[in-house]
């Protein structure tokens, strides 16, 4: 690995640490504002919605620039975001603005490793980009969750005003937003020094009819295929079950530990430090060519969730959300490297990034909108985790049962 590998690396850590402290400090403003409960998931829905509407255009978009330049102008869309939320525009169309960037940004900052490595390191840099990703996840959580935190915010917000000018910068969710855009802000600067390489697949057109007609093509393609379809399917709902259960545990731990906001927020760290280590172990043991093998671990993860219903003790409580999330690591990086290698070979690796993130994020759509359907019925927290881990486990043992020899008789 050289330096543009890990230029690369820093500026994905830097923007995922925003992504992460910004959608907690998002949360708290919601609450600031008396929002209902159910706005919560709504919230990581109108994030995601331009990941849906716009896959046909942003993997074209990302094949037809230098990804480096494309994760530069993605970043000042998520910056353009921020500052509406501090402007007073509705935090929940606000922060579609920044899932606007982030759904630009996701093509590039995934198919630029497919086009500076060989496809043999790329479990290995897959690993490297999971690994500092959820390093970010963990940072994000802890900062974002400090910088909500009365006790740290308001002494910040005593000397944050400049004398006879005011900032607007008025509440604990607004500071952390503000510092949030400087954090965007660094991502931005080390975009500017990522390689520059050649375009890889330009797109033929740029005509919409023809770039949904496209998609549409690489959308079959990818399910057609064997190996495609089973790591489609796998990280489609990997990322689903994850973007839920973030929320699931912010509850479970107002309920269960008796967690503030800012303290529940720390938690969901011990999940991404869990990733983090399963994403380590699959680095070290498990093949691109037999990335399949890995499914029984998705079952084992759906199983260990529906046992957080009876834990009510913090130490416990950290241990099973770090083997929740190493298991989770340890299927989805070779399942994330395989969907790569083969949308790389079948398409251009933004457009096949596109058809990932679209599905992955019907999928998170899917799953916020059945948790927010709960908890505007009022459902028991526990019921919603007993549903969440039946489903998840269940998906897992069908798609076991239906693929766990695909990779035997699939060409690599």
């Amino acid at each position: 690995m050289n330096l543009g590998f890990y230029i690369i690396l820093v500026a994905q850590f830097f923007s995922a640490l925003a992504d992460n402290a910004l959608l907690f400090a998002a949360i708290a403003l919601l609450k600031d504002l008396h929002a209902p409960s159910w706005h919560t998931p709504v919230l990581q829905e109108a994030f995601i919605f331009s990941y849906i509407v716009l896959a046909p255009f942003v993997g074209a978009f990302a094949d037809s620039l230098p990804k480096g330049r494309v994760m530069f102008l993605s970043n000042n869309i998520k910056i353009l975001g921020c500052i509406a939320m501090l402007l007073g525009i509705n935090p929940l169309l606000a922060y579609g603005l920044v899932g606007l960037g982030a759904a630009a940004y996701s093509p590039a900052k995934y198919g630029i490793l497919t086009e500076y490595l060989p496809h043999s390191q790329l479990v290995k840099a897959n690993s490297w980009m999971e690994g500092l990703t959820v390093l970010a996840i963990v940072l994000g959580a802890v900062v974002g969750g400090v910088l909500i935190s009365p006790a740290i915010a308001e002494p910040m917000l005593a000397w944050w005003d400049v004398p006879l000018l005011d900032t607007g910068i008025d509440t604990a969710p607004e500071l952390a937003i503000a510092i949030i855009v400087g954090i965007y802000c660094i991502a931005a600067l080390f975009n500017l020094y990522i390689p520059r390489l050649a375009i890889d697949h330009r797109p033929l057109s740029r005509n919409p009819v023809f770039l949904l007609s496209e998609f549409w093509h690489c959308f079959k393609l990818l399910w057609k295929d064997p190996l495609g379809q089973v790591s489609l399917a796998v990280t489609t709902l990997f990322w689903g079950a994850g973007a839920t259960l973030r929320l699931l545990v912010l509850g479970w731990a107002a309920v269960a530990l008796h967690y503030d906001i800012g303290t529940a927020a720390k938690l969901t760290a011990w999940v991404a430090i869990g990733i983090a280590l399963g994403a380590i172990l699959a680095a070290k043991f498990v093949k691109l060519e037999h990335s399949v093998k890995v499914l029984p671990v998705g079952i084992a993860m759906g199983i260990l969730v529906i046992l957080m219903i009876p834990v009510t003790h913090s130490t416990l409580a950290v241990l099973l959300l770090i083997t929740i999330g190493a298991m989770g690591g340890y299927f989805v990086v070779p399942m994330n490297a395989l969907l790569q290698h083969r949308g790389h070979l079948l398409m251009g690796a933004g457009s096949s990034i596109a058809v990932q993130n679209f599905n992955e994020n019907l999928s998170i759509f899917a799953m916020l909108s059945l948790y927010a359907l709960m908890e505007k019925l009022e459902f028991s927290i526990y019921l919603i985790i007993l549903v969440f881990g039946l489903l998840l486990s269940g998906i897992m043992t069908a798609l076991y049962r239906r693929h766990g020899h695909d990779q035997d008789r699939g060409q690599m």
